[in-house]
């Protein structure tokens, strides 16, 4: 499997989108890749938009972003929270300083956003926040994934193939 020895962190917080959680994580996980779930509290169960559970292994407190070789930021209501977190913000800057895989969905963007880490780069997400990545100073692509350097960033969950895909192959080319 190409992503044996590879770590991927996912965020997660309450009304993430369900599949853009977890269809990124399982596919990073049959690839190889360990996938470890961060959220505000360590073994807090956190519920998706559609009901389905997700707990934390770690809380972003305990995170040592140095050890992963990717990040994950699920789409849904979830961004808007985890924005707000300087942990998170802090863990997404450190990423993007070492050039690893950042894969982004739907609203995710707000995220990156509030990091400040997207002038100039390509990216797509949700339509309903085109504007807020185009005032961040980003170049924004109605696409399915766009991917530019170690950013990976796609619009929803159709298209999950496509993004996961990319994902996984940014971050075996580390």
């Amino acid at each position: 499997m190409r992503l044996n020895g590879k770590k991927v962190l996912s965020l997660v917080d309450e009304e993430f989108e369900d599949l853009e959680l977890w269809y990124p994580v399982y596919r990073a996980r049959e690839e190889g890749a360990e996938v470890v779930l961060a959220g505000a509290k360590k073994g807090f169960q956190y519920t998706g938009k559609y009901g389905v559970p997700a707990t934390a292994d770690l809380s972003f407190e305990e995170v040592d972003i140095d050890a992963y070789d990717g990040l994950l930021v699920p789409g849904g209501w979830a961004p808007d929270k985890l924005r707000r977190y300087p942990e998170v913000l802090a863990m997404v800057r450190r990423m993007d300083e070492l050039g690893k895989p950042i894969g982004q969905i739907c609203h995710a963007g707000w995220v990156l956003i509030s990091a400040k880490i997207l002038q100039g780069k390509r990216v797509t997400s949700t339509p309903g926040i085109r504007d807020d990545m185009e005032n961040a100073g980003a170049i924004w692509l109605d696409e399915p994934v766009v991917v530019d350097g170690h950013l990976v960033s796609s619009r929803r969950p159709p298209d999950l193939p496509p993004y996961a895909k990319a994902f996984c192959d940014a971050l075996a080319a580390r």
